[in-house]
């Protein structure tokens, strides 16, 4: 016996550049980063290792920020920070 053929939607489809921005998906997220900003010495190692690029810079005060509409909760930078300015805790939703 044949199977039948199923149909699926094609997802994770960037149909022009920047359209990705379109798409929060912090709301996956378990755990949430918190950055002590009286504890970072402005290493920028957060920032550079986040993989989706929640991570900001503030151009006038040089702190860094998070943008929750995008961090996944991969806490890479939580592993990275070499003060342990950054911590987590537990996504209330």
């Amino acid at each position: 016996m044949k199977k039948k053929k199923q149909n699926f939607e094609q997802g994770a489809v960037v149909t022009k550049p920047g359209s990705s921005k379109n798409y929060h998906t912090g709301d996956w997220r378990v755990f949430r980063p918190i950055i002590d900003q009286s504890k970072c010495i402005k290493c920028y190692q957060c920032w550079q290792v986040c993989p989706d690029a929640a991570i900001r810079i503030d151009k006038k005060t040089e702190r860094v920020e998070i943008d929750y509409d995008y961090c996944k909760g991969c806490l890479i930078c939580v592993k990275q920070c070499p003060v342990k300015c950054i911590a987590k805790e537990v996504e209330k939703k």
